[in-house]
């Protein structure tokens, strides 16, 4: 599939996949700012037209467990429709480490590192019928816990 990207400057650089067989494409930062909340954004420089009947999906990229940083809506989701920046925005996990790690720039990404992964999915148009009963299951309305685990 082909998606259409624009370079919103000259020096983004192009997602890739790091290695044959990657589910995720790799983003990379190339500009570093704190929101009012104190959070890291990242942007891409890149803006994407998703094709209509898919979404993008924003998510960290695995060497994010050795940063103190947690991507503020977990999963990123981008519409078809929107055109603007590809950005992430992280929070720091620890808040006591909040204010030393943005002084330090420690255990944060840094401009020219990979920052996250995208993946473009396609999905359903649902309908939603409304009824007076749904059909029977074996476990019902168990929730959180209820398979004994």
């Amino acid at each position: 599939m082909k998606v259409k990207i624009k370079k919103l400057v000259k020096h983004a650089v192009m997602p890739s996949y790091a290695r044959e067989g990657d589910v995720g494409m790799d983003l990379t930062a190339i500009s570093k700012t704190k929101d009012e909340y104190g959070n890291q954004v990242y942007g891409t420089g890149l803006a994407f037209e998703v094709p209509e009947g898919y979404f993008m999906m924003l998510v960290p990229r695995s060497s994010n467990a050795k940063k103190n940083l947690m991507l503020t809506n977990h999963c990123g989701l981008v519409d078809s429709s929107f055109r603007g920046e590809v950005l992430f925005k992280y929070a720091f996990v620890d808040s006591h480490e909040k204010e030393t790690s943005i002084q330090k720039g420690v255990n944060s990404y840094e401009i020219g590192d990979r920052i996250g992964q995208l993946v473009i999915l396609p999905y359903p148009h649902i309908e939603f019928e409304e009824v007076k009963e749904l059909s029977e299951t074996e476990r019902g309305n168990g929730g959180y816990g209820s398979t004994g685990n």
